[in-house]
């Protein structure tokens, strides 16, 4: 028996982007892709490609689709699940779809593994490194009425079940899940696997599926937003160095103490 598994995966601005190339366009809330530095999928989601291969490596007949929704995807990017081994992409891609909210998010995902499903499992990563605000999963679990996981660190599939270990502060929970269920899995799985050569020249050979809202049977106004950005800025930045100087170390270090307490620091 095939298990289908969807991989929900997001495109989102390169973590490792020097901060003097990070610039925001207060008049329209948005961040502004910096010049010569290409997204990159959301490294957490890797994570959860990463379970999803695994499984497979343990003997497990799987499908593996990756789901995104967005719009002006940069393929070289967004292959990089295919050439680690997933086996489909499916793009949700319309106009405006890079800027919804978690609510619009979760209702456009839902349309699309109701389409194309069904699916036995849903993973996604913890959060997206863009926000790090990890509601979208949660609220995808809801909407289609699934049981969750959260934070995997471990799973093996049973006949009708999934066996799971989930992070906690002290340690670890051991769980068990039906299928189907969605799951989020965190970093603790351990990093995603490097695409050889072979994964890349077949990626590059793969076209995506894509579907507009209109084959979803959505409309903009459908994805009205439920969380209002009011303003979206960098933060200032005011460093104040105050120096204590001594007659020697010992009158120094006294000083130091003294100026500490005054500001309840000590």
């Amino acid at each position: 028996m095939t298990v289908r598994i969807v991989v929900l995966a997001k495109q989102v601005p390169d973590p490792e982007t020097p901060p003097s190339q990070f610039r925001i366009d207060e008049s329209t809330n948005s961040v502004v892709p910096p010049n010569g530095v290409p997204p990159v999928v959301n490294g957490f989601d890797l994570n959860a490609v990463e379970a999803a291969l695994l499984l497979r490596d343990g003997g497990a007949d799987v499908e593996i689709t990756v789901l995104s929704v967005g719009s002006e995807f940069v393929m070289d990017a967004m292959k990089k699940p295919l050439a680690m081994g997933a086996d489909r992409l499916l793009l949700v891609d319309d106009i405006g779809l890079d800027k919804l909210d978690s609510a619009a998010t979760v209702k456009v995902l839902a349309a699309a593994i109701e389409k194309d499903g069904p699916f036995d499992l849903i993973l996604g990563g913890r959060q997206a490194s863009d926000w790090d605000q990890g509601h979208v999963t949660l609220g995808l679990a809801e909407i289609l009425g699934l049981p969750l996981v959260s934070l995997v660190q471990k799973l093996e599939l049973n006949d009708d079940s999934i066996s799971l270990q989930r992070v906690i502060t002290d340690g670890y929970q051991v769980v068990s899940a039906p299928i189907p269920s969605v799951l989020t899995i965190t970093n603790e799985l351990g990093e995603p696997r490097y695409p050889n050569l072979r994964g890349i020249m077949q990626a590059s050979r793969k076209k995506p599926d894509v579907f507009t809202l209109a084959d979803l049977g959505l409309s903009s106004e459908d994805l009205t937003p439920k969380l209002e950005l009011k303003k979206l800025y960098i933060p200032e930045s005011n460093q104040q160095v105050e120096l204590i100087e001594g007659e020697d170390e010992a009158d120094s270090g006294r000083k130091l103490a003294l100026r500490l307490r005054e500001e309840k620091l000590i």
